[in-house]
């Protein structure tokens, strides 16, 4: 594969329902679906104090994710019909010491796995351990040198050398080894961050991987991290300068989608919890992480460390929940935090429930990477 066709099969502001007829004819069927993918996390507990961090806004009675959890839950997972597990959600899973064995065994399962990490706590000599099992690795980093990443991810500047380090390794390993896994950046974009967004952009091509994005900062409804989405739009012009450096063999690219939106949602349901559930690194099975504050305990699934994820799941409580967030009783316009992990699957789940779109045959369309990771 030519490694242009690469880069335009790699959808980081999109969704990729188009490639899961079945399970989406299902649901639109009234059938009790699988979801196609988990977000979660090993844990709550994270080495940084990010400024931009939405975990803070997260806190729920939190259980210990044991080995034990967290095999039951891969199984589970594999059993039911999920396709993919990122370990990416409410907490830094490298703290966990079952991340490496977690990785490993999902896959043996059949389950795609990813990794979502600020790095730190990476083992550069376990690596090669993990990242033949790995769909992806990102490393979520909002700055391109020791100084500013120290101020933004709350961390000593001493963390930036060796998070460098450990993406530098991460490549290298991808191409001594011929591996597949994709290895990006991702900034979490603060407009007072905006120096920043050209200098990550070369630091990306440097180190060699594969993609940088940028993403939104989410908020909650309450706007706690007072992000002003007005001054977004002073950014276009740099954002579009930072995607001007993208090439055959690496990507730049702003989530356009979500930073222009203004941090509203087109759509009165969420529909897509179903598709994508979310897990707090507390063992908390909630729609969506936007609900995992203990104040949101009325759409509370359940625990998986104290039930299994596939009684979980076939369980009324789940489904009652799912539909609740689907119905005239739930409005994430006003009821929940900024432009969440589902925004591009609800838009388009609206759009098909209001025939403003419909379910296209793929059999002519370019096949995207990562079809399992459906948001």
């Amino acid at each position: 594969m030519q490694r242009e066709d690469y880069n335009n099969r790699l959808i980081l502001d999109g969704h990729k329902l188009m490639w899961h007829e079945d399970r989406v004819e299902a649901w639109l069927a009234g059938e009790r679906i699988a979801p196609i993918t988990i977000d979660c996390a090993l844990t709550r507990r994270c080495t940084y104090r990010c400024v931009y961090c939405y975990g803070q806004l997260q806190a729920n009675d939190e259980m210990k994710m044991t080995r034990d959890v967290i095999f039951r839950f891969l199984d589970d997972a594999a059993e039911i019909g999920v396709k993919a597990i990122s370990f990416v959600s409410d907490g830094e899973s490298t703290c966990s010491p079952h991340l490496y064995e977690a990785i490993k065994r999902g896959k043996t399962n059949g389950l795609d796995m990813a990794l979502g990490t600020n790095g730190y706590l990476l083992a550069m000599d376990r690596l090669v351990e993990i990242l033949p099992y790995l769909t992806y690795i990102r490393y979520n980093i909002s700055a391109a040198n020791a100084a500013r990443y120290g101020q933004i991810h709350g961390c000593s500047e001493k963390c930036f050398e060796r998070v460098i380090e450990t993406i530098r390794e991460s490549v290298r390993i991808k191409r001594t080894e011929r591996l597949t896994v994709t290895i990006g950046l991702q900034m979490v974009l603060m407009p007072e961050f905006a120096d920043q967004i050209l200098p990550l952009a070369f630091l990306g091509k440097s180190l060699g991987v594969d993609y940088f994005v940028i993403k939104h900062c989410s908020d909650d409804e309450n706007g706690t991290l007072g992000i002003d989405y007005k001054k977004y739009e002073d950014m276009i012009d740099i954002l579009r300068e930072a995607e001007a450096h993208s090439t055959n063999e690496y990507l730049v690219k702003a989530k356009w989608s979500k930073i222009l939106s203004g941090g509203k949602r087109r759509y009165t349901r969420c529909y897509g919890p179903p598709f994508i559930t979310q897990f707090s690194g507390s063992g908390l099975v909630a729609p969506c992480g936007m609900l995992f504050n203990s104040r949101y305990k009325d759409f509370h699934i359940g625990n998986i460390a104290e039930t299994s994820f596939k009684e979980i799941w076939k369980g009324d409580r789940y489904w009652d929940v799912m539909a609740k967030i689907a119905s005239d009783r739930f409005n994430p316009q006003n009821h929940c935090g900024t432009l969440c992990l589902q925004h591009k699957v609800n838009e388009f789940l609206w759009d098909l429930l209001q025939d403003q779109t419909k379910l296209s045959d793929t059999r002519n369309l370019v096949r995207p990477q990562h079809i399992n990771f459906s948001g």
